[in-house]
């Protein structure tokens, strides 16, 4: 199954898989709703899911579908160039993380690994965690869990507090909550600060971008 809002994106993702012996996808998504749905329909052997969707992200998509099935195997495929990001990607239930600007044989790679049981990383990405883990650098993420690192992301994004709730069928008053305590977590002294904390980890990404 390929979860990405970008029709024209997912139709070269879906010809460069199918070209592939004994690829074929079975469903598409463009929101974590519609994702969590189709899986449970389509039963796909593998989901290969963007992070930045309209509403509730990957993150959340990622979490309901392992909730629904535990052995669910789930590929990451973003714009996100972000270890930490990553991290939270695979705490959330993730296989594999790949970012878009990797190679198409790269996503072939990883989806043969992850398909398999695996786990894979782009190159960019497995660099990157393994310096932060060389220099022993925590990040402001490390301390959230994943649907935490979610909210941020929608609320960094610019979405109201009426509208995650929405979108995560949750109270107002548990968003409310859920901002209060991100914000504890972060040391964040204003919203703009924890807006700040959520670029500089590279939750927020120019929506022009595929």
């Amino acid at each position: 199954m390929l979860v990405d809002d970008h029709p024209i994106v997912r139709e070269g993702y879906r010809r460069l898989i199918e070209r592939q012996p004994g690829h074929r996808v079975v469903a598409e998504a463009e929101t974590a709703a519609e994702a969590y749905r189709l899986f449970k329909s389509a039963t796909p052997d593998l989901t290969v899911m963007d992070l930045s969707l309209p509403g509730a992200g990957g993150l959340e998509a990622i979490r309901h579908i392992r909730q629904w099935d535990r052995t669910a195997r789930i590929l990451v495929f973003t714009m996100h160039q972000s270890a930490p990001f990553a991290l939270k990607a695979f705490e959330a239930g993730a296989s594999g993380y790949v970012t878009k600007t990797s190679p198409p044989e790269e996503l072939i790679r990883a989806i043969d690994t992850v398909a398999r049981g695996g786990r894979a990383l782009s190159a960019d990405i497995a660099a990157d965690l393994a310096a932060e883990r060389l220099t022993r650098r925590g990040g402001p993420l490390d301390e959230l869990a994943p649907r935490e690192a979610e909210i941020l992301r929608m609320f960094a994004s610019g979405q109201a507090a009426e509208e995650i709730a929405d979108a995560l069928c949750l109270s107002l008053k548990t968003i409310q909550n859920y901002h209060s305590q991100i914000k504890a977590k972060l040391g964040a002294r204003t919203d703009a600060h924890l807006v700040w904390l959520a670029i500089a980890e590279g939750l927020v990404l120019d929506r022009r971008e595929p």
